[in-house]
């Protein structure tokens, strides 16, 4: 279980690094404010991953049984 989280959180980083390289804002804003827009995507990221993996995930193995 440990490792399925370790692999939603890193693809989701990747996937939230991605995505703030390519947004490029032209407005200047704070750190506090990058920094935050930063962690929150990637909480949003990770929760959406790990809403779609682990009902799939359940009833694949439901269904095996």
């Amino acid at each position: 279980m440990k490792k399925v989280f370790l692999n939603i959180l890193s693809i989701s980083f990747i996937l939230t690094t991605f995505g703030m390289i390519i947004d490029g804002d032209v407005v200047k804003t704070t750190m506090l404010v990058r920094f935050s827009e930063f962690f929150l995507m990637w909480a949003i990221i990770s929760l959406i991953a790990a809403a779609f993996y682990f009902p799939i995930n359940y009833f694949l193995r439901r269904k095996a049984v």
